[in-house]
């Protein structure tokens, strides 16, 4: 039963709700101590409700089709628990969301006072704000540690509803938190609450943690909360809804307002049985939503959020339901028979708080269907095919889609890359291979201004980069926080159909003085063979990181042991897996280990300003001159802002390696001219350079949502 306060507060907002700043108030029912539902006016700037998602304007129901992104908490050089953005920033970036045709944006996790002081500054005077949803995030350290939010007195659970309190307090102005490292602190002064309108708690749940929950808590009752119940639950699901009624409870009881409530979901723990899906662990347990009910109290309704991923997990590409359906343009389209399916299992609204492609070079998983995959995939293309999924959301009628992300983040990894580089040190470098990065709408391009424009002009070059000469041709070399730069420039003839080799040395533990009819006067780890469209990087075999992984450690490829014999003249072509093999259960098909060669180079202008811009260019030939740009960790650079490489791999105890330089050189004209190397000294740096540019996936995800309304 209520206390006199709360009661009265409650009726008090009967006739004050649609004046209370930030409140709009439509008419909705809520029960007396009697047990009989009178109607109260009550505050909420949205309502989930009947499969749809509406703002609440002057007192009226305006239907809405969520469209926007997701913003990541950082920028390179920084961590994200760091919190660097700065004010300036994100009004630069709310300025192009805008722009840009979106409604709606989403956060994870508490920001600092400078995000919501900017959104509040942006919406100022607005009559369509740009509206935000707020995540609550879970510590995955205590994951890790207790496996149950249920343990230890309820760590994990009660830390969950305290922090979404204090975010309550955040968006509301009226909070101040102390310094904390790793997590926002400051005092907020600013209520966004009127341009909140939505909770989004949780993160894409292990499903160890699922199980692990739902095994060690057999026989949990249901809860019974103020606002929020559950019904046939199990104790996951229990655990969910504890921590958003405490939320949703907590906000009506002090500030007289609710919004629509989520919790984060995807794939891997949907309800859906994905019968040919061929890893165990990415459908073997359930978090159904559907359990999770509200009481007659709660007027802002419950949605459903999922992060939908093409090429993730491997069902995407074997579920035969999903990968024979044909959409309305005559395509196989799993993704949105997927869509369609998902939707039908969920009785209240339904979004897509996740949808992405990356713009990267290197490629970590593929949808074999329908080319929509993690990596390898130009601008234009990402654009296209975000585009493509926005209008699967729109057409399965989910109330909207927030694609990932807004901005690329140099900090993250991914799963084929993640071995070989330095985990302490990525945020201080772009690495082109790794897709997890360059996920956004905004590049974070290296240089304060670029140093190279890879168009075949040469015009950049200053007379300071060159490297060496080989008879008529000249080899120039520069660096920045994402690439080598080389150019090769011949002072008598055209090389628009020559063949031209370039070796480098990275480290004196391995390489081969000969490769071909070619030889060098230095042993060389690596070869840049610019050869038309068969051009490519090759990997000397002992300093092959591939092999030595997949091949020595793992066996999943062939051994040959004449690869770790270190003066050896082998040369193999550089690899990145994307299975370690997969077993199908319905088709009972071995799937072996595959991977593909990520060494081959692609001819193309990298000039963003180029109608002919192909943002996956690694060289090109105009006339006498040839420019190509090759990531760092193609070069085995494990942290290229402080020189570390890989070392030796076959030493007893392995560890990076620290140099200063490295060495390289050209072809002449004559393939029997021994071809000598020389110094190319590396510039190091302790906080990176770079400069934003809007992709040109931005532009095509702009001309998209202008379409949809």
């Amino acid at each position: 039963m209520e206390n006199i306060k709360a009661l009265l507060f409650r009726i008090m907002l009967v006739s004050f709700a649609i004046a209370l700043t930030g409140c709009q108030g439509g008419s909705q029912s809520a029960p007396q101590e009697n047990g009989q539902a009178s109607q109260l006016l009550l505050p909420m700037p949205s309502v989930a409700k009947n499969k749809k998602f509406y703002i609440i304007k002057n007192g009226s129901e305006q239907e809405i089709f969520l469209k926007g992104v997701n913003i990541g908490a950082t920028k390179p050089g920084y961590f994200p628990g760091e919190l660097a953005i700065t004010k300036v920033e994100y009004l630069r970036w709310f300025q192009q969301i805008y722009d840009m045709g979106a409604n709606t944006i989403r956060v994870y996790t508490t920001q600092n006072p400078v995000f919501y002081d900017a959104l509040y500054e942006f919406n100022s005077g607005k009559k369509d704000p740009l509206y935000f949803m707020q995540g609550v995030w879970l510590n995955e350290d205590d994951i890790a540690k207790y496996k149950d939010p249920f343990a230890s007195d309820k760590k994990i659970l009660n830390d969950f509803i305290a922090d979404a309190k204090n975010l309550a307090d955040v968006i509301h102005g009226r909070i101040t938190l102390p310094l904390k490292a790793g997590f926002a602190s400051g005092t907020y002064t600013k209520d966004v609450s009127n341009y909140m309108i939505g909770w989004i708690l949780g993160i894409e749940w292990d499903p160890s943690f699922v199980a692990n929950t739902n095994n060690k808590n057999t026989g949990m009752n249901d809860y019974n909360g103020t606002h929020v119940q559950t019904v046939g639950a199990a104790p996951f699901e229990i655990f969910l809804a504890t921590a958003g009624d405490g939320l949703i409870t907590y906000e009506q009881e002090k500030y007289g307002v609710q919004r629509p409530l989520s919790f984060t979901n995807w794939v891997t723990t949907d309800t859906i049985t994905h019968s040919n899906e061929p890893l165990h662990d990415e459908d073997y347990v359930s978090v159904d939503t559907e359990r999770i009910k509200t009481t007659p109290l709660f007027k802002a309704g419950l949605f459903a959020s999922y992060h939908v991923y093409p090429y993730y997990p491997d069902m995407f590409s074997y579920q035969a339901e999903y990968i024979n359906f044909i959409d309305d343009t005559g395509k196989r389209n799993p993704y949105r028979a997927y869509l369609n399916d998902l939707i039908t299992r969920h009785t209240v609204p339904v979004m897509v708080a996740e949808f992405g492609i990356p713009s990267s070079r290197g490629k970590a998983h593929e949808n074999i269907v329908t080319g929509f995959n993690q990596g390898f995939t130009d601008e234009v293309t990402q654009g296209k095919q975000l585009a493509s999924m926005l209008d699967d959301i729109h057409q399965a009628g989910y109330m909207g889609g927030l694609i990932f992300s807004w901005q690329d983040e140099w900090f993250k990894r991914t799963w084929n890359t993640m071995a070989f580089d330095n985990p302490d040190m990525r945020p201080y470098w772009a690495n082109a291979q790794t897709g997890e990065q360059q996920f956004g709408l905004l590049a974070f391009d290296p240089g304060n201004v670029p140093i190279v424009t890879l168009d075949g002009q040469g015009n950049e070059w200053p007379q300071t980069s060159l490297v060496s000469r080989q008879g008529t041709r000249e080899l120039y070399m520069l660096s920045d926080e994402k690439y080598v730069y080389f150019m090769v420039r011949d002072t008598e003839r055209s090389l628009e159909n020559e063949r031209i080799i370039i070796p480098v040395n990275v480290t004196d533990n391995s390489g081969s003085r000969n490769y071909e009819s070619y030889s060098f006067d230095t042993p060389a780890d690596f070869i840049i063979n610019i050869n038309g469209s068969a051009s490519k990087m090759l990997v000397h075999s002992y300093y092959d990181n591939y092999y030595y992984l997949y091949g020595e450690k793992m066996g999943l490829i062939e051994k040959h042991p004449e690869y770790t014999v270190k003066d050896n003249s082998y040369f193999n072509n550089i690899m990145l897996p994307l299975s370690l093999g997969l077993y199908l259960p319905v088709d009972k098909v071995q799937i072996p280990f595959t991977a593909y060669e990520t060494g081959m180079l692609t001819s193309g202008i990298a000039d963003p300003t180029s109608a002919a811009y192909n943002s996956l260019s690694d060289w090109f030939v105009r006339g006498n001159t040839i420019e190509a740009r090759i990531p760092w960790q193609l070069l085995n650079f494990m942290a290229p802002s402080i020189g570390q490489i890989m070392d030796d791999f076959y030493t007893p105890n392995i560890s990076p390696n620290i140099v200063s330089s490295i060495q390289a050189g050209v072809s002449s004209s004559s393939a029997s001219e021994t071809i000598v190397m020389k110094n190319f000294p590396l510039k190091k740096w302790d906080m990176p350079t770079y400069h934003e540019r809007l992709k040109k996936s931005y532009y095509i995800v702009k001309d998209k949502f202008l379409t949809i309304n």
